[in-house]
């Protein structure tokens, strides 16, 4: 039995899981699990009864893919419910395993979840969490990134994933409900927004989901001056090329007025004294935070409430992980064994008192 304690940070996103470890791990999965469909697509696999990320993507016409936190706000309820419970278990499992931890080792984890996932959302993360971490807290994801990069003093930080874009008010404490606002603008609403402007414009063009994320993310912007995205399209099978930039602009735009209006929100809403200095503190973090332009769109439309700064992270795809992680190595040590003691009891009304507790 090892006596070495591992802390993880992980970032649950609905695209994209990353984990920083203690150990110096830094590693990052496509949130997709997936099953195969028979004997001869398990076969093909080697074997495996799992796979994860891009490769269980790239293989999703001979298994079973699911992807359990698309839309971003743990819905893990109703149809497919119990499909999404264990992916996120084999997920999570797979993510810790990354960590390479040394055998026997206690495992302390911080998981960043939306900011404003329910209760039972985030009572459905810490039981999947059970089976593979001896103790875990759940936080905002939005926090989780503030927290790392120290901007915890009047600070806005707007965190967009795949499945919802999160806000969060930072003043120096743990963030209470009053502080975190969520709408599901983000990075698979603009896709379904790229697809339809695609369908309207070219109607014979053919096209999935997928060839639509890739294009979004080469070409993002919400620039007018931005690179003429050029693509190939089959119509009928054969491949013709299109003009897509107009419907790129178009799609990627749409994340600014509802991102403005819910930071136009947390401000008015906030100590008149301070609400300047939080206005010109606005971090942008996140996977969405890459589209081109977009900390300039969201300056220029915070103009008719007073102006506004926005600072881009340097490293999105780790910084709320590696956020996550500086809180779990923070966290005082009596902390994680008082959860880990009232956990035990496996109650409902424990698993709320804690989420409540992580959370303000």
């Amino acid at each position: 039995m090892s006596d070495e304690i591992v802390y993880l940070g992980i970032d649950l996103g609905s695209s994209r899981t990353s984990i920083t470890s203690s150990t110096g791990v830094r590693e990052t999965v496509w949130s997709y699990v997936g099953y195969p469909q028979d004997h001869v697509a398990q076969k093909k696999l080697g074997g495996r009864d799992k796979i994860y990320g891009k490769e269980a993507v790239d293989n999703r016409m001979s298994v079973n893919l699911v992807r359990p936190l698309a839309g971003g706000a743990l819905k893990m309820h109703g149809s497919g419910s119990d499909d999404a419970r264990r992916a996120v278990k084999d997920l999570l499992e797979h993510v810790v395993s990354l960590a390479q931890a040394p055998t026997g080792a206690t495992i302390y984890a911080v998981i960043g979840a939306p900011a404003e996932a329910s209760v039972e959302g985030k009572a459905e993360i810490l039981e999947a969490a059970s089976a593979c971490l001896d103790s875990v807290i759940v936080c905002s994801e939005p926090f989780a990134v503030a927290y790392g990069l120290d901007f915890l003093d009047d600070t806005l930080v707007i965190d967009i994933g795949a499945g919802t874009t999160d806000l969060c008010r930072v003043h120096g404490t743990m963030p209470k409900a009053e502080d975190q606002r969520t709408h599901e603008v983000a990075g698979d609403a603009l896709d379904q927004a790229l697809a339809e402007n695609i369908k309207s414009a070219y109607s014979d063009a053919q096209f999935s989901i997928n060839m639509i994320r890739n294009f979004k993310e080469e070409y993002s912007s919400v620039s007018r001056n931005m690179d003429e995205a050029q693509v190939v399209l089959p119509v009928a099978g054969k491949p013709q090329e299109f003009d897509i930039t107009e419907q790129v602009y178009e799609a990627c735009y749409t994340i600014v007025p509802p991102t403005v209006e819910a930071l136009y929100d947390l401000i008015a809403t906030y100590d008149p004294e301070f609400q300047e200095k939080m206005r010109n503190n606005i971090l942008l973090g996140g996977g969405g935070s890459q589209i081109k332009g977009l900390g300039k769109a969201i300056q220029d439309a915070l103009k008719e409430y007073g102006g506004g700064k926005v600072t881009t992270v340097e490293e999105p795809q780790y910084c709320g992980s590696n956020g996550a992680l500086k809180i779990a190595l923070d966290m005082p040590e009596e902390y994680w064994h008082e959860f880990t003691e009232e956990n035990s009891d496996q109650e409902e009304t424990t698993q709320e008192k804690e989420v409540e507790e992580v959370n303000g």
